[in-house]
């Protein structure tokens, strides 16, 4: 049965400029090719996310007129042919990450790096730049490819709703600051080094004390996310202050090291210290050498580009960073790279969330917005609020 409906999105337009406008409603297409493997959502929550705002500062190549939002939460409303599992009402979590399900990359559990869902290159993600042109879910209604392969369902409607703030964050920043967290090595006992304060970097934080971590330090330079890591038993270290890290570090740990480094910053980093305000782009992953153990690992779910046309330098523009790999090669570190792949991580995520083993919205400070608000969000986060902004696009979680 056709459903119509009007359907409206945040569209990217240009450089620092987002607006809501009228979209057209999804339909189970692909081009000109039916979808039958896929579902239309109407959209109970949808996130800002720091790489968004990436591409809002100009910092991408990506076009004016892109419907950004790829951190999904919905309820099914149509169902393609194909779809066996999922029915109309489900309530479901949405990976960003878009995967076939049928290639050796799906298949081997890395569904970040799907072979079929992108022509330029592997992997792909709802409304971002260079992932396939899928259209973004920070919109009223999206349609979602794969759906019984993609999509994680929750298992009671009313539960989900109850705790929604929580399980929104299931679709990128909890995951991808857990996976940060495993890739970097953190088990029971270990001492901790988030590089970064926002989202993704207090999600990691609050992962690594999910993992048995014995010590978890945060550093950042805005105070306001310093006191949303110590909020939850964080230790901070402010970057704008004079001194080396390793210093720093002995200060807190009694050693000027620590067993497991999480960058959570990325391409965008600025020096450390109160005399710089110079971006640095590998200023986080020196550090992570730096300060790494011998013989330890170094997670980087941190977002680093192939393009970024903002860079001060041009080997930068061209994604080539000036590393101490040397030293990473000399203390026999692992570097672990790229995007999470959500689906290995999102169930047992959505458990511990449903059975208050985590309190993830009130670490990251979740903050509800209507759709109209997002360009101000936008905005918000930008100036460094240490908030997560939450779209409610049909006033679902305000009621």
């Amino acid at each position: 049965m056709s459903i119509t409906h009007v359907n409206r999105g945040v569209i990217y337009k240009g450089a620092g400029k987002v607006a809501v406008e009228s979209i057209p409603f999804p339909e189970l297409a692909l081009g000109k090719r039916k979808c039958d493997h896929g579902v239309i959502l109407k959209v109970i929550t949808t996130n800002i996310c720091g790489s968004d705002q990436h591409m809002v500062r100009g910092r991408t190549t990506a076009q004016e007129g892109l419907v950004l939002g790829h951190e999904i939460t919905g309820q099914i409303i149509e169902c393609g042919s194909g779809v066996e599992f999922l029915s109309p009402g489900d309530i479901v979590s949405v990976p960003f990450n878009i995967a076939c399900g049928r290639c050796r990359n799906c298949k081997e559990g890395n569904t970040g790096i799907c072979l079929n869902v992108n022509p330029a290159r592997p992997g792909a993600a709802y409304g971002y730049v260079d992932m396939g042109g899928w259209v973004g879910g920070q919109a009223e209604y999206v349609m979602v490819p794969y759906a019984d392969f993609n999509l994680l369902k929750f298992p009671d409607a009313d539960q989900a709703l109850e705790k929604v703030r929580d399980l929104t964050l299931l679709s990128d920043i909890f995951p991808t600051g857990f996976h940060g967290c495993v890739t970097a090595g953190v088990g029971p006992g270990s001492t901790v080094y988030i590089a970064g304060a926002g989202p993704v970097g207090l999600a990691a934080a609050v992962s690594a004390q999910l993992l048995g971590a014995a010590c978890v330090i945060v550093g950042d330079m805005i105070e306001e996310r310093l006191v949303q890591a110590r909020s939850f038993g964080c230790e901070t270290i402010d970057l704008r202050q004079p001194g080396e890290l390793p210093d720093k570090i002995e200060h807190i740990l009694r050693v000027p090291e620590v067993d497991a480094f999480v960058d959570c910053v990325g391409f965008e980093a600025h020096a450390c210290g109160c005399q710089h305000h110079k971006e640095q782009p590998a200023t986080v992953l020196n550090s992570a050498m730096q300060l790494t153990r011998a013989g330890g690992q170094i997670g980087i779910p941190g977002l680093y580009v192939t393009e970024d046309p903002g860079a001060h330098d041009e080997a930068a523009k061209q994604g080539s960073l000036s590393m101490r790999f040397g030293l990473g090669w000399a203390k026999s570190h692992s570097f672990h790279t790229g995007q999470c792949p959500v689906m290995k991580y999102h169930r047992q995520l959505m458990q511990a969330i449903l059975f208050d083993k985590v309190q993830i919205a009130k670490a990251v400070n979740v903050q509800m917005i209507n759709l109209d608000q997002a360009p101000s969000g936008y905005a918000d986060f930008d100036g460094g609020a240490a908030k997560k902004f939450v779209i409610d696009p049909h006033s679902l979680v305000a009621s």
